[in-house]
């Protein structure tokens, strides 16, 4: 069997599963945000449910609208509070102490090795960089897991990607990731698992693999995950709230095919309008004006997009008529940037710092686009109206890419001096 396999044979009780078999798995963690939390509850009192299978296990992070940015969220916030205070939902995360709930749960050890995880985000694949097998559902389902603390699945095929060599220093795991989905397109690992293994591995960071994990989606993927090793235990080392365990793919696990990628030759990667797979290397995007730039979001949000940020904005100034949007993806690593003086040193470039939001990403709010409008964004999407106007563009690219985009108001590749 492959790690995700094992993982999902474990948490449904049988000794093995296989590719397209139809299992009902216990869950260690369901979770919601404001958006999708709301239609849950409605669902969940629909049924006729009163009460939640481990009030410990259940997430709800308010982070899409909030501060809310209108009557609408508003009122979607306090239909999310006023469910979690009379359940007692332990991880419910409001104003203050919040993140963009991708970006927090890890941090915050509510997942962790080995776990089953559902979330009614499609970015909840994020946790498989921990060695967990999650993946994206409906608030329906959300719904019934909260109740019954089981969900089921198909057992997904794999794609086994063999890593090797070693980033360039001016790429991170979203270049990986752009290139990847550059390689097999939007629907290449469709219901798949993408397996990410090979020597590789050791030379990326945790935030790296949530940044590559977070977009399998991106690539029609069920879930993405990578193997435990130091770098993954010393990060959950006093930190997560549960026992890790670790599985590890059988040798003779079966892959529908294996991808091998030199991250020794990945070049700052570009997705270009408006899908992620038209991706490009930036060197080759350097006529394109933009009008925006957004860095953070539950992709690159975290402490190295900061630092990479940090180390190419301070002292410079962000290019005239170019509006720079900073989001740190939790108040810690708000408050990290804060005492490290990066929030002095993005304002002094001419940059603007929200708390934790998801705004931008989605459309929301925090940097819409009116037509004809361009923006460079670290975020994982870049539909046709994604980010505001239809006839806004939006290129994806790393928060190296970003910032050197934003000193001269044309896409970028970074060289560092």
């Amino acid at each position: 069997m492959t790690m995700t396999q094992k993982i999902l044979a474990a948490h449904a009780g049988l000794d093995s599963v296989s590719a397209g078999q139809l299992i009902s798995a216990k869950l260690d963690i369901v979770l919601g945000n404001d958006i999708t939390t709301p239609v849950a509850i409605k669902e969940f009192k629909k049924v006729g449910f009163d009460k939640l299978f481990d009030k410990k296990r259940v997430a709800v992070v308010l982070d899409h609208f909030v501060p809310n940015k209108d009557i609408k969220a508003a009122e979607q916030s306090k239909t999310c509070r006023e469910f979690s205070y009379c359940h007692e939902i332990s991880h419910f995360y409001d104003v203050g102490k919040m993140g963009i709930e991708h970006a927090l749960l890890p941090e915050q050890g509510v997942v962790t090795a080995g776990d089953c995880i559902i979330g009614a985000d499609s970015h909840t694949c994020t946790y498989g960089a921990l060695g967990a097998f999650s993946t994206g559902v409906g608030s329906t389902d959300m719904a019934a897991g909260m109740a019954t603390g089981t969900a089921w699945f198909k057992v997904p095929s794999a794609i086994k990607f063999n890593l090797s060599g070693k980033l360039p220093s001016n790429c991170s795991g979203k270049d990986v990731i752009l290139s990847v989905i550059g390689q097999i397109g939007v629907d290449g690992a469709l219901y798949k698992s993408m397996e990410f293994t090979g020597e590789g591995v050791s030379g990326l960071s945790m935030d790296d693999r949530l940044c590559i994990c977070n977009m399998a989606i991106e690539a029609g993927a069920k879930n993405g995950i990578f193997p435990v090793d130091e770098k993954t235990i010393e990060y959950m080392k006093g930190r997560c709230e549960r026992t890790p365990v670790i599985f590890e793919a059988d040798p003779d696990a079966e892959y529908e095919r294996t991808i091998d990628i030199d991250l020794s030759k990945i070049v700052p990667t570009v997705s270009c309008p408006h899908l992620p797979e038209n991706t490009r290397p930036a060197k080759e995007l350097g006529n394109i004006r933009i009008d925006q730039v957004v860095i953070g979001s539950c992709t690159n949000g975290r402490m190295e997009d900061m630092e990479a940020a940090y180390k190419i904005l301070n002292g410079k100034k962000v290019a005239d008529g170019v509006r720079c949007i900073i989001i740190p993806g939790t108040m810690q690593i708000l408050r990290e940037c804060t005492e490290r003086g990066y929030v002095t040193a993005f304002i002094d470039a001419g940059a603007v710092v929200s708390t934790p939001t998801c705004g931008p990403c989605l459309g929301g709010y925090m940097g819409i686009l009116a037509a004809g409008e361009r923006c460079i964004s670290t975020t994982n999407r870049n539909f046709v109206g994604r980010m505001g106007h239809v006839d806004s563009e939006v290129y994806l690219a790393s928060p190296h890419t970003a910032a050197a985009s934003a000193l001269t108001g044309y896409i970028t590749e970074y060289k560092e001096d």
